[in-house]
């Protein structure tokens, strides 16, 4: 059953949802599945913030709580350092914030591969502590017991497969997945491993288009791709990326604005104003009635 939710005003500057929206659910975005390829597919986008929530909320699907706020937030040099802690108040945020999107938080390095039992104690406390509709791991074959191990337990999961970031060091860099038949074949033995498992979505990240295309074809849960093919069932960015904040970006970035530009040169008059004391003028100061 859809959960309605409503926007408590008191505690924002920002009021985006002027009548209640129902959220989307979990069943729901597992059905897009079966609904047939003429369906839209899934749009899903990171965010990190409330108020970056609400703005992202009314276009997307689903809403991603990623890990990759260690580099976008925090300017840590991975997603590696990123902990529990973090993860859970940055996906409260984005739950207070959302009122339709699933939201998805990150299960971050070293919170859930030692074993099913970490892993849950994990994910619990994710769900609980933030209002989430789920969790996101990486990991493919190796990690079907733990997926079926929070499934059987009540947590949904989309899990994460192709270039998964957290193995960055032993999978030697950030490069495209699937180049060899070895590759393809685990790729593919990945995906379905999860899928059996339980989980109800997963990503495809940095992999050739044909195995995109295959895993999409393969599996009966709907497939996310970044980086991947436009046959996915669904699409996913960094918002951050796809706004133009960093000079940098992965190939597969598509870049749809370019707010650094927009903020350096805001700055920049807001500093020639502040200098030459035009600012504040007389409509930003208080003064006495007469």
């Amino acid at each position: 059953m859809s959960t309605t939710f409503t926007l408590d005003t008191a505690t924002s500057r920002a009021n985006p949802t002027p009548s209640p929206m129902k959220r989307l659910t979990v069943p729901a975005i597992q059905r897009r599945k079966f609904e047939g390829k003429t369906q839209e597919p899934l749009v899903m986008l990171t965010a990190y913030t409330a108020r970056q929530a609400q703005l992202l909320d009314p276009h997307c699907d689903m809403l991603l709580v990623g890990d990759s706020l260690g580099q976008v937030i925090y300017g840590l040099p991975s997603t590696l350092p990123v902990t529990l802690d973090m993860m859970i108040a940055h996906g409260a945020a984005v739950v207070r914030g959302s009122y339709h999107s699933v939201v998805l938080v990150d299960m971050p390095f070293g919170s859930y591969e030692a074993s099913p039992q970490q892993a849950f104690a994990s994910a619990s406390r994710i769900m609980a502590e933030t209002g989430a509709a789920g969790v996101k791991l990486e990991g493919g074959v190796a990690m079907a017991e733990t997926i079926g191990f929070l499934t059987q337990r009540g947590i949904p999961v989309m899990a994460h497969i192709g270039l998964t970031p957290q193995a960055v060091n032993a999978l030697g860099g950030y490069g495209a997945r699937g180049k060899t038949q070895e590759e393809h074949a685990k790729i593919l033995s990945d995906a379905r491993a999860v899928a059996q498992a339980g989980a109800f979505s997963m990503v495809i990240e940095g992999v050739l288009e044909d195995i995109a295309n295959a895993v999409t074809d393969s599996v009966d849960v709907p497939v996310i791709g970044i980086g991947a093919s436009a046959r996915c069932d669904g699409q996913v960015l960094v918002t951050e990326d796809m706004l133009g904040m960093f000079e940098r970006t992965a190939r597969f970035v598509k870049r749809y604005d370019n707010i650094a530009e927009t903020i350096s040169h805001a700055a920049q008059r807001y500093a020639a104003d502040v200098r030459d004391r035009s600012f504040p003028g007389d409509d930003q100061v208080y003064r006495p009635k007469i």
